[in-house]
Order: structure tokens, then C-alpha cells, then sequence
């Protein structure tokens, strides 16, 4: 049975979105397998333990192994999620994604766990604000950033479904679940407008969504009308969306990760290289310090406080 759902005061942990979708999954296909490195508790995979023993392998804590094996399945027919911290998954086993998953373009879906600064306290070591830097390079892995249960859902349900490899960045970090017109759908390479606006965009995806949305109803009271764009996908990214933020005259940026090579730098070479505007990106300098991830956010301005003022400066610049 699958562990109850970590939610308090209307916040849940996507973990188990990520883990009731897979078990769903795995009833109606039977070539879903899930490969873990000692991380059955942390991916929230107790349940499928339960239901599918002889569907899960425990490799130990080898992220280079785990991903080797996640690549042997898949060329043996089987459909595996290959689960672990994001930190360890990429940042150990850089090598083996670009071989034996990117390169050879096998059905594998990696799934990054407890990523960006989700273990704050453990230190630079266990962040994670490099992984889609070094993933981007990669151009028929797809990566996915959802930014909440319904679309942390949506995304291992389209995953399983793509044929090809696909990363997917869950956090542990509990976020609101966001509101939707009826009928919204997720589909990997598009972008959802979440708010409306037409003086700046801000574009995020992940845990700092929500908090677009808020900066965004703080500048409303304010006079300055501010699109909010939920990019979920990092690769492929949704080129269409982000020229209609360029229309705005005004982007600002946010992620939970380095400002090296991230979301920020991937909308940056596109509105670079077709109609440059005032644009601002949010996210980590580099190394960050020890510490809580709210304490971290706060200092680092990836709060609603720091994405108006980011707002508010990058509309001055505008000609």
C-alpha cells in the first residue's frame, strides 16, 4: 500500500504524486520496473515494493551501476524508472547518462529526486543546482521540472508513454498544488500560462511556480500587469511561449538552480538570438551555504519579495 500523502496546510510533497502515478502504471503495464540505490524510502517506493518485488532492483548506494542497469532493462524490453537523489543520479553518473542512456537513446525514465536545495542542511554536496546544466547538453533527453502533484502526474504518465529517454526532477520540498482552467492537460514541450499579463513575464518552473504566481498578484496591487508562465519542460523548450513573453517587452526568470546554464540561460539563447529584451534570471550564483532551503530561498531572493523587485527592475529597463 502506498504511504499517505505529506501534505500540511494545503502544501504535499510530490514524492507521492511520483509514487502512486508509478504504481498506477505498473498494474497496466507490466513492463514497468523501477531501479533504486538504497532509496526505496526516499523516492516514496515502499509501496510498489510491496505490490512488485520482483519489479524493483536495489543496486546499493552505485548511482553508475543504477544507471547501467536502467539501460540494460530498457534494451531487454522493459520500461524502467530509475529513481534516486537528483544530485547523485546525474552528478556521479554524468557519464553513464550520456553513454548508455542519451547516446545509445534508450527507453529509460530517470527520475532526479530530492533536487535543487531540498536538502539544505546536508550541505553543497547534496544540493542539487547543476543537474539540468549538464543534462541540457544532451539534446534527445527530455527534461521535465513539474511544479506540483497534478503535474508531477501528468509528467511520469507522459514519460511512460514517450518512447525515448526522459528525465524528470521531483523535490521533496512541499508546494501548493496550483489552480487550473478545467480540462487543462500537461504534454511534454508545452508551456501553461498560469496568470495573465502583458508588462512583463515571469517565467519559472518547479517550487518557484507558486511563487511567481504570488509575486504576480503583489505587482497587480501595484499597477504592473505580470504574465506568469509555468516551463515545465527545459528540453524541449516551448519556443512559442516564450515569444509571446518577448512580447510582454519584459522576462524575469526563476528556478531553483544554478543561474549557469538552467532554465534561465536555455530562455536566454532563444530570446538572445531572435528579439532581445530586458530579461533578469533568478537562481543560485553558484555554491550556496548550509542551510534550510526556505532560509536559502530568502537569502537568495527566490521568494515572492525577490521576483517583484526583479520585476520591477527589469520593466524600468524596458525602452
Amino acid at each position: 500500500m502506498s504511504a499517505a500523502p505529506s501534505h500540511k496546510a494545503g502544501l504535499f510533497d510530490c514524492r507521492d504524486s511520483f509514487a502512486a502515478t508509478i504504481e498506477a502504471l505498473a498494474e497496466a503495464d507490466p513492463r514497468i520496473v523501477t531501479v533504486v540505490s538504497d532509496s526505496v524510502g526516499s523516492s516514496k517506493l515502499g509501496g510498489f515494493r510491496t505490490k512488485f518485488p520482483e519489479r524493483m532492483v536495489n543496486v546499493g548506494i552505485a548511482e553508475q551501476t543504477l544507471v547501467a542497469v536502467g539501460a540494460g532493462l530498457a534494451n531487454g524490453g522493459k520500461v524502467p524508472f530509475v529513481s534516486a537523489a537528483s544530485c547523485f543520479i546525474t552528478g556521479r553518473a554524468l557519464e553513464q547518462v550520456k553513454a548508455d542512456i542519451a547516446y545509445s537513446n534508450v527507453n529509460v525514465k530517470l527520475i532526479g529526486q530530492s533536487s535543487g536545495v531540498a536538502y539544505g542542511e546536508l550541505g553543497p554536496t547534496h544540493h542539487s543546482i547543476e543537474d539540468l546544466a549538464w543534462l541540457r547538453l544532451f539534446n534527445n533527453l527530455k527534461l521535465i521540472v513539474p511544479a506540483d502533484p497534478w503535474q508531477t502526474a501528468e509528467a511520469i504518465k507522459a514519460a511512460a508513454a514517450y518512447d525515448g529517454p526522459v528525465f524528470v526532477r521531483v523535490s521533496r520540498m512541499a508546494v501548493p498544488a496550483l489552480e487550473r482552467p478545467e480540462g487543462a492537460r500537461f504534454e511534454i514541450g508545452k508551456a501553461e500560462t498560469l496568470v495573465e499579463g502583458t508588462d512583463a513575464t515571469i517565467i519559472a518552473n518547479g517550487t518557484m511556480v507558486h511563487r511567481g504566481v504570488a509575486a504576480a498578484k503583489t505587482l497587480a496591487a501595484e499597477g504592473i500587469s505580470a504574465r506568469v508562465v509555468n516551463m515545465a519542460t527545459v528540453n524541449p523548450l516551448d519556443e512559442d511561449a516564450i515569444t509571446a513573453a518577448i512580447a510582454t517587452g519584459a522576462i524575469v526568470t526563476v528556478e531553483e538552480h544554478s543561474v549557469r546554464g538552467g532554465l534561465g540561460g536555455a530562455i536566454a539563447e532563444v530570446v538572445a538570438t531572435t528579439e532581445p529584451v530586458p530579461m533578469r534570471i533568478l537562481g543560485f550564483p553558484g555554491f550556496v551555504p548550509t542551510g534550510s532551503a526556505e532560509w536559502l530561498f530568502d537569502h537568495f531572493g527566490l521568494n515572492e519579495t525577490g521576483i517583484a523587485d526583479a520585476v520591477r527592475q527589469t520593466v524600468a529597463r524596458k525602452k
